[in-house]
């Protein structure tokens, strides 16, 4: 262990002066400064996949470590008691192990390991593999009875991409013939099947497909996992997410559905729409905001329905709902489904939570749920019963993951906030609001934390150009001096409709900014969810206006308000919709900033219209197609306030990042706004991941972001 924990290091840069540089080990470590680094983010240990023991003694979960030298990572098996106690490392070898579920009574815990499904005893011992399957499993889900099991497997697709000669097996050509050619980082040949096998005593098979001879996937990518399906309460049923849509239908299109599969007769139907549902035409070039398609019957379920649950009675079958076809950001509902009558209820909603339910699970009688979701830029955990009741359990600047019930009365979930990565915590509901009981089993970093000084998380709420108020955070470097100023930063989120909330980031880390030397602007602005439907849904057609004075009155309050920003001294910094922000601002902020860094952002909308995987997104954003000759008012207003058309007002230094395995805004975005610069005579410099995707992934890679993202802001607001 100790050796793979020195692979994960890498050297910690002081924060001030100096290279001083310290190897970190998993127990036994020492920095030489007390200042977030890039090589210190990459040595954390990154906890995700969490599973409480049956009995509600335990939970076995997983860690990923990061080697910056061989720049890959290692995920490795745990349990602990719940009273943080009687830690346990399962994996003890230099192979991956993920997703550990507990089985056999929780005698046993089966895992993933070379693309096979594996079991050992919960103490790491008596390792077994069940499956010898040829084609690599992705996930699995044990039935109640644990007689059958689910094994995600991708297989062979050609809906789109047109399978070579089998006389040229070395072509690397592809013949294309319709949308959803690539999606997110990788071109369209395959697509997940989930696969019912039967469990024996010899091992598991390679069972049967439950989508056979149907082109469409499960789990949906690029991020459906095993939540999209679970098993009935008497294993004879299957829900599951798909979204049964092919080529250009697919490219448009946020309808997924719920069905129900029946084991014993391989059939399957759908809970969300009716057996002789048609659809009604859509413009593929239009916003289906106002299409028939969204005029329908809200029992149609035209929007994203997924990751299905049922009840512990059996009686009931929960969901995550969006209403309308075409928006991916639209309200997150908690839809509950009476297997008996087929009545659908939502038991949240724009009256009682009018934010979006991240993720979910039942309680042990059947009568409420537990949730995870933001509110004023944290994300806490509810209760909601199933006649609408919704309380707040959690409180405090925080966000928690999806929460898992433990000993029936119990949560387990992980939590972070912009100052501490994720760990695992038991929560305690009380019956007062906001007055949980909250203890950590976990604390994975705290050789690491303990030697290192975070800066001060504070809260704004500022005015708005429209008179309304957007919550601000504040984050102040460590070794704060209130009597200096210092240079300061305006970050932009993206999205375009994600939460400013006390999220924890290996990349865009605010305290890392903290550390380099500067203040963080982090604002709210419209356009993000935890303050309402209307104040999420504005952005909508209007990315250049209200968000963009939101953006402007955050700072402007910064440097008017806080004597210890400079105000001759701001950057302005952000990814994706941030990007797009960032590339605006720098055409239209009169001089305010110094320096601007863009990542992965869209800079010519009418190319972007085209260049993405998931025209949905600008259909429902721009609202038309740019040649359409009828554009809307908020169509002609996206199209001619395109960055891109602004060139002539750019005067300031501009880094411009993009990856190109990035499918979601192609690199040519970012190219081209880095030409445009360089080309108009202003200071740019472009880096460009070959082998990156809307994210940096790779550990080498991201120290690279780090050091060129610091180099340039030190460069032009350090003088």
């Amino acid at each position: 262990m100790q050796k793979i924990m020195a692979l994960a290091a890498a050297a910690l840069l002081a924060c001030n002066s100096g290279n001083a540089q310290t190897m970190i080990g998993r127990n036994n470590i020492s920095l030489k400064s007390d200042c977030m680094t890039p090589e210190a983010l990459w040595a954390m240990g990154r906890i995700s996949n969490i599973a409480p023991s049956p009995d509600g003694k335990h939970v076995a979960y997983q860690v990923g470590y990061y080697s910056v030298k061989e720049n890959k990572g290692h995920q490795i098996l745990y349990t602990k008691g719940i009273d943080g106690r009687q830690g346990h490392q399962l994996t003890t070898d230099s192979e991956n192990e993920t997703v550990p579920a507990w089985i056999d009574k929780g005698q046993r815990i089966a895992f993933l390991r070379n693309g096979q499904l594996w079991t050992m005893r919960a103490d790491g011992t008596e390792r077994r593999q069940l499956t010898h399957s040829t084609i690599e499993i992705e996930g699995f889900k044990f039935s109640p009875d644990e007689s059958k099991v689910i094994l995600i497997k991708s297989i062979d697709y050609h809906g789109s991409i047109q399978k070579n000669p089998v006389d040229l097996p070395l072509a690397s050509g592809m013949v294309i013939t319709d949308m959803n050619y690539r999606h997110w980082d990788h071109y369209v040949k395959r697509i997940a099947h989930p696969f019912v096998a039967t469990v024996s005593a010899e091992g598991i098979g390679d069972g049967t497909d439950i989508l056979a001879a149907q082109p469409y996937e499960c789990p949906m990518a690029p991020f459906g996992g095993i939540e999209q399906l679970a098993w009935s309460i008497d294993s004879k049923s299957i829900a599951y997410t798909c979204r049964r849509k092919e080529g250009v239908d697919y490219a448009i299109s946020t309808d997924a559905d719920i069905f129900l599969y029946d084991v014993a007769s391989n059939t399957s139907h759908n809970l969300c729409k009716p057996a002789n549902y048609q659809e009604p035409a859509i413009d593929a070039t239009k916003s289906m905001k106002e299409q028939a398609v969204n005029r329908q019957s809200p029992d149609m379920n035209v929007g994203y329905d997924v990751n299905p649950c049922f009840s512990p009675d059996g009686k009931y079958l929960a969901w995550q709902s969006m209403a309308h076809n075409g928006y991916e950001s639209d309200l997150n509902r908690l839809c509950v489904y009476d297997l008996s009558t087929g009545q659908k209820k939502y038991v949240t909603n724009t009256k009682n939570f009018d934010s979006n339910v991240d993720g979910f699970t039942w309680a042990a009688d059947s009568k409420s749920l537990y949730f995870n979701g933001v509110w004023h830029a944290t994300s806490m955990l509810w209760n909601v019963t199933l006649d609408g009741t919704v309380r707040q359990l959690t409180d405090g600047w925080y966000d928690y993951g999806t929460p898992q019930l433990i000993n029936n009365q119990q949560l387990v979930a992980t939590r972070h906030s912009i100052s501490h990565p994720d760990d695992i915590y038991l929560i305690t509901p009380s019956k007062k609001e906001k007055q949980a009981k909250v203890e950590p089993i976990t604390n994975e970093n705290k050789h690491i934390l303990d030697q290192l000084e975070m800066g001060k998380v504070m809260e704004r709420w500022v005015k708005t150009s429209d008179g309304q108020q957007e919550q601000v955070w504040i984050i102040l470097p460590p070794h704060f001096d209130p009597t200096k100023k210092y240079p300061t930063l305006l970050y932009c989120e993206g999205g375009p409709q994600s939460p400013v909330s006390q999220f924890w980031s290996y990349r865009w880390n605010f305290q890392i900014m903290a550390a380099h030397g500067y203040v963080v602007v982090a604002p709210n602005r419209h356009g993000l969810p935890g303050y309402g439907s209307k104040w999420n849904e504005q952005i909508s057609g209007d990315w250049t206006g209200q968000c963009m004075s939101d953006y402007l009155a955050a700072i402007d309050d910064a440097t008017s308000n806080l004597n210890f920003v400079d105000k001759d001294r701001l950057g302005c910094v952000g990814a994706s919709f941030g990007g797009f922000s960032v590339y605006y601002l720098a055409g239209h902020h009169n001089k305010r900033f110094k320096a601007f860094i863009a990542h992965d952002g869209a800079f010519n909308l009418e190319s972007m219209y085209t260049d993405t995987e998931e025209a949905w997104f600008s259909n429902w954003e721009y609202e038309d197609a740019y040649w359409n000759k009828d554009l809307s008012a908020n169509a002609k207003r996206t199209y001619s306030n395109s960055p891109h058309r602004f060139i002539d007002q750019w005067d300031t230094p501009i880094l411009c990042i993009h990856g190109e395995k990035d499918y979601r805004i192609n690199a040519n975005q970012g190219m081209g706004a880095f030409n445009a610069a360089r080309l108009k005579g202003i200071p740019a410099e472009l880096l460009l991941f070959p082998d990156e995707n809307h994210w940096v992934l790779k550990p080498q890679n991201g120290i690279l972001w780090q050091r060129t993202f610091f180099s340039w802001l030190d460069r032009w607001l350090k003088k």
